[in-house]
């Protein structure tokens, strides 16, 4: 596995003198002022991500800010849990790991009020996603993975979601029905494209371009740097820029391993979190113009109009009026546009 430490040889000492775990859990208990920790932190996908280079920036920010007694490691594709980001989530909830990059939708195959915030065309744009999560969005997810024993530390982003396919441009409803397309790992995301007349699969991110490849789907869905990290314009045709899900990134934490920390060290962590949270998210949309301007050269890019756009909003009213309760009032107006 690709396995990445800041401060390796300083990490294996500390581990040898102070009896913490890779979890970080000091052999005797709660921590004290000065104690030195080796974390594991996963991603879902490669290490040409914005997510990665967020993650590199938390490290960086833990070991500079702790004089180098915080030591992260750093693992792309869900390597800690074979590929498998919900199973992933469940790592990080149980201790088995201190970290995790990972979007609301793996948390919510958990518990699906997280899927509020990828309602299908909510937000028009950043401006609307960013007043919303100022004026209540934050807290409301606070209160979710606390109730999952995570403590967030805040969102990253990976942007806006897309289509991309092999076989014809989407303008309309309509020219969704029948394609066989990869989607997130999420009840809500299957029935969005089942309403829309797809045949929807999920599967593990690792395995989208082989199966792109080999025909054995024909698209698949995911903002501009996961399909440009990952190549995927090599393995498909058509991109349809629609912003049909604004898909932020829990920072989640462990809340037993925050809880046991030092006042100074939980200051350490939540500072690191913040400047590295706003680093990877700067970074992640002054990509995507470039990005996209690249796929154009490889990819027919259909952008939708408003109009087209207002045409996919009411064909997806019934998941709305689906979802309603299980994302209940409180949640589902704490993520609403301001």
């Amino acid at each position: 596995m690709k396995k990445t430490s800041l401060v390796a040889a300083l990490a294996v000492t500390a581990l040898a003198l102070t009896g913490c775990s890779s979890s970080g859990s000091p052999a005797g208990g709660s921590a004290s002022e000065g104690e030195s920790y080796n974390w594991d932190m996963t991603i879902t996908v490669s290490e040409a991500s914005a997510w990665w280079a967020g993650a590199e920036k938390f490290a960086e920010l833990l070991d500079e800010k702790s004089d180098g007694r915080i030591a992260l490691n750093l693992f792309a594709n869900e390597q800690l849990s074979g590929g498998d980001p919900a199973a992933g989530v469940e790592m990080l909830a149980n201790g088995d790991k201190a970290f995790s990059y990972n979007s609301p939708i793996i948390y919510s195959g958990i518990d699906p009020r997280f899927s509020a915030i990828t309602a299908p065309f909510l937000y028009a744009d950043y401006d609307e996603a960013d007043a919303a999560m100022a004026n209540g969005g934050i807290e409301a997810y606070e209160q979710l993975t606390d109730e999952m024993g995570i403590k967030m530390l805040g969102f990253g982003e990976s942007g806006f979601r897309q289509m991309t396919n092999s076989k014809h441009e989407l303008v309309e409803p309509g020219d969704i029905k029948g394609l066989k397309l990869r989607v997130a790992g999420s009840e809500l995301f299957l029935n969005i494209f089942k309403e829309l007349g797809a045949d929807p699969v999920t599967m593990n991110f690792a395995e989208v371009f082989t199966s792109l490849q080999n025909g054995t789907i024909d698209g698949q869905e995911n903002p501009f740097d996961v399909i440009y990290s990952n190549g995927l314009m090599e393995v498909q045709e058509y991109l349809t820029v629609s912003n049909y899900v604004y898909d932020p990134l829990i920072l989640g934490m462990n809340l037993e391993l925050f809880e046991s920390l030092s006042d100074a060290d939980k200051k350490i962590v939540e500072e690191a979190a913040a400047e590295a949270n706003e680093y990877q998210v700067k970074l992640s949309r002054d990509r995507e113009a470039e990005q996209l301007a690249e796929m154009k050269e490889q990819m027919t890019v259909t952008e939708l109009t408003p109009e087209q756009l207002a045409v996919f909003r009411e064909a997806l009213q019934p998941v709305y009026d689906a979802y309603a309760d299980k994302w209940t009032p409180e949640v589902a107006e704490a993520v609403q546009p301001k």
